[in-house]
Formats: structure tokens, C-alpha cells, sequence
């Protein structure tokens, strides 16, 4: 018998992470806890722990082959990019390259060394939010719009599920919801 419950999945049962292509993907911190930084003038400032966190994304094709980066933004409690995994036509990567390749393991060795070396500075006290938000871009037009939704998410901050401010206002909503009956 397992002591730990079964956690649900957010990923495809039958896709292959491994697999060419681009993938979005947002990280957050645990309780959106704002700690990267803050919004000034519709722009990102990071703080430490935000320039921590945008050094070891650009860093991530230096430890895991054959991916490469597009477009992304550090924001106050989140982080949305894209991943494009590129392993070479025609050969089949041997196992070893498609683990390190594989999208969870990616997001996992970013998120195990970010909050290590964040730890290092604030008594262990910053954790992200369990899993993460994945999508795979299929088209350009896709590409294109996610891009851009990515570039100006400091702009639309205001509108942003992940806004602690409009996460609050969701739960609140919720509790008022709850108590009516």
C-alpha cells in the first residue's frame, strides 16, 4: 500500500515529453507568493531572487541538450516560457538525452536549483507551487500569440490569473459563494 496519496496528472497520458516540438509552460510559487520582484511602470524589476531565477533559465540549454529557448518573462510570483526540445532528425536520441530532454525532468532540475540557491539566501523559507502548467504549441499562429501573451504579461499583469490580487478576489468569491448556503 502506498502511504502518499496518488497526485493527478496536468500531463497527456500517451504524449511523449521527449518529443520535438515547443512547449509553454508556467511556473509558480507556492501560495503565488510574490518574490521575484515587482511591477514598475508595466516592467519587471527583479530582485535578487528574480535575477536568480532568469540566470538559471537562460543556463537550462547549458545542462539539458538539445533544447533551446524562446521567448519568456520572470514575473513577481511566476514564470511563463517556452521550451523548443530540437533532437537531431532521423536518429532516435539514446535514453540518456531523451531523460534529460523530457519536459517534467527539465522543469524539475530548474526548479530543484532555483530554490536551492534561494535557499542559500533567505533560511529556506521559498518553495514553488507543486508541478507546473504545460501546453504544446502545435501551429505558428499559436506560437505567435502565446509569444506575445508571454512579452506583455507585465503590461496585462492587471488581468493575470496568476495576480495574487485577482487570485484573492477568486477565492473570496468562492468562501461568499460557500456561506450562502
Amino acid at each position: 500500500m502506498n502511504k502518499y496519496p496518488k497526485r493527478k496528472t496536468t500531463r497527456l497520458t500517451e504524449y511523449d515529453y521527449s518529443t520535438n516540438g515547443f512547449y509553454y509552460v508556467t511556473i509558480c510559487t507556492h501560495n503565488h507568493e510574490e518574490i521575484f520582484g515587482n511591477i514598475e511602470t508595466n516592467d519587471i524589476t527583479l530582485n535578487i531572487y528574480g535575477k536568480i531565477a532568469k540566470n538559471f533559465w537562460i543556463d537550462l540549454p547549458n545542462h539539458h541538450k538539445n533544447i533551446q529557448l524562446d521567448a519568456f518573462v520572470i514575473m513577481p510570483n511566476h514564470i511563463h516560457g517556452i521550451i523548443i526540445i530540437n533532437n537531431p532528425v532521423g536518429n532516435r536520441p539514446a535514453f540518456s538525452v531523451i531523460r534529460n530532454n523530457n519536459l517534467s525532468v527539465i522543469i524539475g532540475s530548474y526548479k530543484s536549483t532555483v530554490t536551492k540557491q534561494i535557499n542559500r539566501l533567505n533560511n529556506n523559507s521559498f518553495k514553488w507551487q507543486k508541478s507546473f502548467y504545460d501546453h504544446i504549441i502545435r501551429t505558428t499562429d499559436s506560437l505567435n500569440n502565446i509569444s506575445e501573451y508571454i512579452v506583455n504579461n507585465p503590461i496585462t499583469r492587471d488581468n493575470d490569473e496568476n495576480n495574487p490580487l485577482n487570485y484573492e478576489v477568486t477565492v473570496q468569491a468562492d468562501l461568499h459563494r460557500f456561506r450562502q448556503t
